[in-house]
């Protein structure tokens, strides 16, 4: 196995216009944003708006780590308090019938060290989806896909719906013959999978201190890799994936892996080109740490106003040694502020770092 790829700002490449496309995406999200605070009285994320579970829960870190993976927030062993968000990827309310990709934000807290620019508080966070690559090559990719997702934010609920039972359909007959389609998946196409047994990705590359890698979070307790690829029947039931969520952690304590994926070459794990799998024969997931949420209310009415209202999740809220990288990246950076911002405006609810001890 090749030796890890140094870190260097080289390995970066920033295009001239990317402010621009960068100020569209704000634009775009804005629209997301207003229709559904206007239509709801509620503001709500740009992106993954829709909760289906918050936890609470400690992450370990490993000792004893090899030096390429006791870098950054791994570089030292000890337990984290951390936060866990499991949502679906829109940035409207849909009943859950509208089958997307799931998400998982985490925050870790109480973490020392030199901070990202204009990273508020000492916490880490990490956002993740349920699939190893993202659906645009390029930030004006991605600007003409959230276009069209605008469009049609808070609108047609029912043909969606019946729309997603027929892309399910699709792109279950595709993964039979080997072809996995993320933008189908991305439109509700996705498998209706219970988030607790699923395995979640970075998709998109950071520094890794000395290094670059990609993160990725994997349920190990048997009570949560029995419900992997477990799809939930939300027929009739708008929040069908909270009420099993909160019903299976009443009685499970979830375990899962905090993994790195070490860059161990530049053209075959490109860091700005996120549609690009990282070959794990190549460059495999190592583990570094273990979160243990321990059994309990997902659906917790103090929780869920601490964490989903008061909080916001950024790969930009961290440390400096896990600086993210690649243009998708850098164009998630103020668009996920703008988006925090207005919903502390609109909503006139203050959003805020934990603070020591939260």
């Amino acid at each position: 196995m090749q030796a890890p790829v140094r870190y260097s700002p080289g390995v970066e490449d920033v295009k001239s216009d990317e402010g621009q496309t960068i100020a569209q995406l704000n634009e775009t999200f804005d629209t997301i944003l207003e229709t559904v605070a206007k239509d709801s009285g509620h503001a709500v994320r740009s992106v993954h708006a829709k909760s289906h579970g918050i936890l609470e829960g400690i992450l370990t870190i490993d000792s004893d780590l090899p030096p390429e993976l006791a870098q950054g927030l791994f570089a030292k062993p000890g337990a984290h308090k951390v936060y866990l968000r499991m949502s679906t990827n829109a940035g409207d309310i849909l009943p859950d019938a509208v089958s997307l990709p799931r998400g998982l934000a985490l925050k870790v807290l109480d973490v020392p060290g030199e901070r990202l620019p204009d990273a508020e508080g000492t916490t880490q966070n990490f956002i993740m989806v349920n699939g190893k690559v993202f659906q645009a090559k390029t930030t004006e990719k991605f600007l003409g896909s959230l276009k069209l997702l605008a469009a049609t934010t808070d609108r047609a609920e029912a043909l969606k719906v019946a729309a997603s039972t027929v892309l399910r359909g699709v792109n279950k007959a595709l993964t039979a013959v080997g072809i996995e389609s993320t933008t189908l998946g991305s439109l509700g196409g996705a498998p209706n999978v219970d988030p607790l047994g699923e395995t979640y990705y970075s998709v998109t590359p950071f520094r890794y201190g000395d290094h670059i890698a990609k993160f990725s979070v994997a349920p190990v307790a048997p009570a949560l890799t029995a419900l992997t690829g477990r799809e939930i029947d939300a027929s009739g039931r708008p929040n069908a994936i909270r009420e099993t969520v909160q019903s299976e952690m009443k009685g499970i304590e979830g375990v899962w892996e905090f993994r790195v994926q070490l860059c161990r070459d530049l053209e075959r794990q490109p860091v700005e080109d996120p549609t690009v799998e990282w070959n794990e024969d190549e460059a495999p997931f190592q583990r570094v740490g273990l979160i243990v949420a321990r059994p309990q209310d997902s659906w917790d009415a103090a929780q869920v106003q601490t964490v989903d209202e008061e909080m916001r999740f950024s790969i930009w809220t961290g440390l400096a040694a896990h600086r993210p990288l690649g243009n998708i990246n850098r164009a998630r950076n103020a668009p996920y502020k703008h988006s925090a911002e207005f919903r502390q405006r609109f909503n006139g609810c203050p959003i805020h770092e934990p603070g020591a001890g939260t």
